[in-house]
């Protein structure tokens, strides 16, 4: 079954009203018919339905809501992205391969490396289209909900005391690795992981130095060193790997 996102707004006594680009996209693209079921995500609550469609109209697809889905795609493990600001295309390659993994929120980073620096009056403009690809990102896998995109911040501007593991992918760090830091883990139940990227030039060592006094772990992944969507990519998967159930 197809899966769509709505919000709280389009969904009133068991009565969803799908309207936007999903519309064209149900009757003209998948050229679904009335009683054909689709599943339904509240993108506000995090909360999956069957359902079946009963009208569809040029503006608006409406549907009634048979049953809440209990299984979920999402993982037990909470990650949280903070790129080091890439070029534009890089930053979009991270946003959609991250949300098919599994990652939660991306999150910006100006960095002293970054060499792209984002006007504060096109930043708006730009997390409005990086949040586009998440979602499009969110569909195509499946998931219960998409990811957030969170504001252009500064490194000073991380809280590392809102997790429970906070990561440094460091290219100077020569003992500890990911995996290593990932066995020491005592309750991998629910586990909230935020993890430093560097933008393409890499990261001060300045930078590790004010993350690790924080609380933050700097970690190696491995002898090659990877670029900066790579990198991204690679420590996200490994902590699903060992951490997901």
């Amino acid at each position: 079954m197809q899966k769509f996102f709505v919000e709280n707004s389009q969904i009133k006594n068991d009565i969803v009203e799908i309207i936007g680009n999903d519309v064209n996209h149900i009757s003209n693209v998948l050229r679904l018919q009335k009683q054909d079921k689709i599943i339904i995500c509240n993108k506000e609550e995090n909360k999956s339905y069957q359902a079946i469609i009963t009208e569809i109209e040029k503006e608006k697809v409406t549907c009634q809501i048979e049953k809440i889905i209990e299984e979920t795609t999402e993982s037990n493990v909470h990650i949280t992205i903070f790129q080091g600001l890439p070029k534009a295309d890089k930053m979009e390659y991270i946003i959609q391969k991250a949300t098919e993994i599994g990652v939660n929120e991306i999150i910006p980073i100006s960095m002293t490396r970054s060499i792209v620096k984002i006007k504060e009056s096109e930043a708006t403009k730009k997390i409005e289209r990086w949040q586009k690809i998440a979602e499009v990102a969110a569909k195509q896998s499946k998931r219960d909900r998409i990811p957030t995109i969170g504001k252009i911040q500064t490194i000073d501007k991380i809280e590392i005391q809102n997790f429970d593991l906070f990561l440094i992918a460091y290219e100077e760090e020569k003992e500890k690795t990911l995996k290593s830091v990932l066995k020491k883990l005592e309750n991998k139940d629910q586990i909230n992981i935020g993890i430093l990227i560097g933008p393409e030039g890499g990261i001060e060592p300045k930078e590790v130095e004010y993350i690790t006094q924080k609380g933050g772990i700097s970690v190696t992944l491995g002898n090659r060193i990877l670029r900066t969507e790579t990198a991204s990519i690679y420590i996200a998967s490994n902590i699903m790997y060992e951490l997901e159930e």
